[in-house]
């Protein structure tokens, strides 16, 4: 695969339990990795779940946590897209959420 699109569960406790040392978040990142995909999407999910909702800093608390961990198995988190959604409500999935204003894009290099 050329791309591989990763769930993160923004929820308290979620994403905490996913990016544990043997969470699936930090699994299936390896996991992507070792089978040499190396472009990553990470979706940032359950915005709608933050507290406050669609909470900015928990978006900007998980990227730089999750960048930490891909830039320890090899990825180049410069290059790595984050995402903010909402799969329950649909936000940025197939076009911009007016519940994050705050997110213009995403930037790579």
């Amino acid at each position: 695969a050329d791309c591989a699109v990763l769930i993160v569960a923004a929820g308290t406790g979620e994403f905490e339990a996913g990016i544990s040392k043997n969470g699936q978040t930090r699994e299936h990142a390896l996991l992507a990795f070792t089978l040499g995909v190396r472009q990553l999407i990470i979706g940032v999910n359950k915005m709608d779940s933050t507290e406050p909702p669609y909470s900015e800093s928990r978006f900007e608390e998980i990227k730089k946590e999750v960048s930490s961990y891909i830039k320890r198995i090899g990825y180049n988190p410069a290059t790595v897209a984050f995402v903010p959604i909402s799969g329950w409500h649909g936000d940025n999935m197939l076009e911009p959420s007016t519940k994050m204003p705050w997110f213009k894009g995403w930037s790579i290099e």
